[in-house]
């Protein structure tokens, strides 16, 4: 277990080297935030509610749905894709680790610091600048953080999927923008779950998507009951638990035919 804390360690230490990206980071999630804010307000229009949620629920849904975001976010499958196209990923498969379960903590250390770094200043700046209503209910709070964690593990083992294309594709760039496209349209990130068609929303519910983004946001903003909440974390770790199963066969075949295209 050490050599994986001292990934986490690593990835972290990593982060903090290149604090340009952290700033810009910043920067760049407030606009996104800002222009969201205005333009849900002119959706809005004066009404007090749409679909359950009030424009103020609304801000802070996209408030903490992109904050989430920089926690949940990570680029695992491009880092295998080059890894694997150059030749160094049989290196990696040598080492006295797994190599997914590397993958995944060099991920979780990224998560970390941006969760510090990133996601906590964020929220403070648009928290003063846009009408955010914060919970101060610590079981919200608890619910909340352990959702944020399943999102994570459910981004990440969708992005190591994508990863282990590559060993049958050789060049999956394509699928790798395509996937990020639709995690971001379906997780409720761009627009909440209850906002799609009635016929969307039965489809999305066998998808594991929502999880990413749509289920921590609500749980925050309160826009479950607390039975719904339950549910909704039930349904994260039931995600994550099924998708081990593609991961371990899909990783089990790569190895088998592994073609090295670079080195």
């Amino acid at each position: 277990m050490d050599k994986y804390l001292e990934m986490i360690r690593i990835r972290f230490l990593m982060m903090l080297a290149y604090r340009t990206n952290y700033y810009t980071g910043i920067l760049i999630y407030a606009i996104n935030i800002g222009a969201y804010y205005f333009l849900w307000t002119a959706i809005y229009g004066g009404k007090e509610q749409i679909q359950g949620l009030s424009v103020v629920q609304m801000t802070t849904y996209v408030a903490i749905s992109w904050m989430a975001r920089a926690f949940y976010f990570n680029n695992l499958d491009r880092e295998m894709a080059m890894e694997i196209m150059e030749g160094k990923v049989a290196v990696e498969l040598i080492r006295p680790y797994n190599y997914l379960g590397m993958k995944t903590m060099q991920g979780l250390g990224e998560g970390i610091f941006r969760l510090f770094f990133f996601s906590a200043p964020g929220l403070v700046i648009v928290y003063f600048v846009f009408p955010i209503r914060f919970t101060w209910d610590l079981s919200v709070w608890g619910l909340f953080a352990i959702s944020i964690l399943l999102s994570f593990l459910i981004n990440t083992q969708l992005n190591l999927l994508t990863g282990i294309t590559t060993f049958f594709l050789y060049n999956n760039t394509g699928l790798i923008r395509a996937k990020r496209v639709v995690i971001d349209l379906f997780s409720g990130l761009l627009l909440p779950i209850s906002f799609f068609p009635g016929w969307a929303q039965g489809i999305m519910k066998f998808l594991p998507f929502q999880g990413i983004s749509y289920i921590p946001s609500m749980i925050f903003t309160k826009g479950f009951s607390h039975q719904q909440t339950i549910e909704a974390l039930g349904q994260q770790l039931l995600w994550v638990i099924i998708l081990m199963i593609p991961i371990q066969f899909l990783w089990h075949v790569a190895k088998k035919q592994l073609v090295i295209q670079g080195g």
